[in-house]
């Protein structure tokens, strides 16, 4: 009960500052007529076509995620069927939307219960798809430093300001508070486990769960196609920079960007929709950031226009194809079971 109360905070927590980042780039953009006016005219003259090859993109990117997923499940001695696998993928992105780090679970669950796969083997090759992920938004960040590099200051500078005002010393102040109501949260928790004899049971459960993340982590050592994940892996992030390049496109304000700030676009814009559930909020607000620090500058009220139509366009894409997933998933599996 009580996990369930403090996942809920969280996630109002995450949603509230998402909200908020909405509010807050709106009534910026509105203070200013003028770019009022060029935000709504940009919205309203853009090219809705251009979601039909963003559409294909963006699925394609998560048809390769979930093959690359069956590799990792591989060496443990599970096959598991590619339609469960890319469904169990577009139902985990679905529920992401709603409650962060939800669809994770979900997937992990729809696979165990359609594939007789063990769960907690499963959460091993989430960790280990993370990293992957951990370590190529890392690379992506590298090559945007590489090929804009005053931007990518900058923009860093600017969400110092942003969530802190006066970075350097609101920022490690804020940090050491965390850090210390993390310490004091662990004390606590520990104690209670220790007075209430809970501690044996969770070391148990503990065990197992971590016994099958090892074996999930140590799958990735024993690939049998380790050229074909590592490409799978190149495949997915340039799909998604191909997907925000074409995006630039929508709009006319912001047609005919180059590749390189479409790195360092999805660099940031992949941070946003880690923070908020969905990316809601900070996805727009960080590609108009990296937008207005281009050379020309484009004005902030296109920036985010242009940054809420891809946002909007992924969101879209998730849910259609997520509910899809939903009603095909019962169905293919009664049909082969016949």
């Amino acid at each position: 009960m009580k996990k369930k109360i403090i996942n809920i905070i969280k996630y109002l927590v995450f949603m509230g500052l998402g909200i908020f980042l909405v509010w807050l780039s709106i009534h910026k953009i509105k203070s200013n007529p003028e770019e009022w006016n060029e935000f709504k005219l940009s919205l309203s003259s853009a090219n809705y076509w251009l979601f039909v090859p963003v559409f294909f993109i963006i699925v394609l990117s998560h048809i390769i995620r979930a093959l690359r997923w069956r590799i990792l499940i591989q060496p443990m001695g599970y096959h598991v069927s590619k339609p469960n696998t890319f469904f169990a993928v577009m139902i985990g992105y679905m529920a992401n939307m709603a409650v962060p780090r939800l669809g994770e679970v979900l997937k992990c669950t729809i696979l165990a219960r359609y594939e007789k796969v063990p769960a907690e083997k499963i959460v091993g090759t989430m960790v280990a798809e993370r990293a992957i992920d951990a370590l190529s938004l890392g690379l992506i960040f590298l090559l945007a430093l590489i090929f804009q590099f005053d931007v990518v200051i900058a923009a860093y500078q600017e969400l110092q300001v942003l969530i802190a005002g006066k970075p350097d010393e609101v920022m490690s102040n804020t940090k050491k508070i965390i850090f210390l109501s993390i310490a004091v949260l662990i004390i606590v928790l520990l104690l209670w486990m220790m007075f209430t004899k809970r501690i044996n049971k969770i070391m148990i459960a503990t065990q197992k769960i971590i016994k099958g993340v090892w074996e999930g982590l140590i799958s990735t050592i024993r690939l049998k196609h380790k050229k074909l994940f590592f490409f799978y892996s190149l495949l997915i992030w340039l799909l998604y920079l191909l997907g925000t390049w074409v995006g630039f496109y929508a709009m006319q304000g912001t047609t005919g960007l180059s590749i390189s700030v479409a790195i360092t676009c999805l660099a940031f814009a992949s941070i946003g929709m880690i923070v908020t559930p969905g990316g809601i909020g900070t996805y727009p607000a960080l590609i108009a950031i990296v937008l207005s620090l281009q050379q020309p500058s484009i004005p902030n009220s296109i920036g985010y226009a242009n940054g809420t139509l891809q946002w909007f366009a992924q969101c879209i894409i998730v849910l259609l194809v997520g509910f899809i997933c939903l009603i095909l998933l019962p169905w293919y599996n009664r049909k082969k079971q016949l």
